[in-house]
């Protein structure tokens, strides 16, 4: 697992071969964060909540480019500690890791978040309702963005909070808010060799 940017640039953590979790590749995290990158400035004081964390690529990542604060919510123990690891090694302050269910955490949740990202297992049976959860529960700022990563048989473009699809090789992101920051809702492909 790599660090693409900021102060933990090129960084390595070696996740453990036994580890369930299915880590964002690289290919697509690096065309996300791009992407992300014309809707955040995430040196700006910006608070992000990663659910489903796995191995914490994400939060990691969020951490290296700036973010001010990042809640890591995991039910696995292992993939819980690996996080707590890969925090330690880096000495921050800025990453709270959470082990606990993440739909009671989005119950009981009072913060608002800048940027929620959600990884949830693509066989999940309840990863469908996670977009409408974050609103009824209002986990997000009003100026803020979530994005959802799922597998290719999910679309999210009736959803009255959607604003574009990204889809990287076998991987989709699709993001919300509580406006649309595009001008028309649009859908990306990138083409890989993969």
């Amino acid at each position: 697992m790599r660090v693409i940017s900021g102060i933990y640039k090129r960084r390595r953590f070696d996740v453990p071969h036994t580890f369930k979790a299915r880590p964002t590749t690289d290919f697509a995290k690096e065309n996300l964060f791009n992407v992300l990158n014309n809707y955040i400035d995430f040196e700006d004081g910006v608070s992000a909540l990663d659910l489903f964390a796995g191995t914490g690529s994400i939060s990691i990542e969020l951490i290296s480019r700036g973010c001010d604060k990042v809640i890591s919510v995991e039910k696995d123990p292992q993939h819980f500690a690996f996080i707590n690891k890969i925090m330690k090694e880096v000495k921050t302050d800025k990453c709270f890791v959470l082990r606990g269910d993440v739909f009671k955490y989005i119950e009981k949740c009072n913060d608002k978040f800048d940027f929620i990202f959600a990884d949830p297992p693509y066989a999940l049976e309840k990863l469908p309702d996670i977009p409408d959860l974050i609103f009824k529960y209002g986990l997000l700022k009003e100026d803020g963005l979530f994005v959802l990563e799922h597998g290719k048989d999910l679309s999210f473009t009736s959803h009255p909070h959607f604003i574009e699809h990204r889809y990287y090789g076998s991987v989709n992101f699709s993001f919300f808010g509580y406006k649309e920051i595009n001008s028309e809702i649009s859908t990306t492909e990138v083409k890989t060799s993969e």
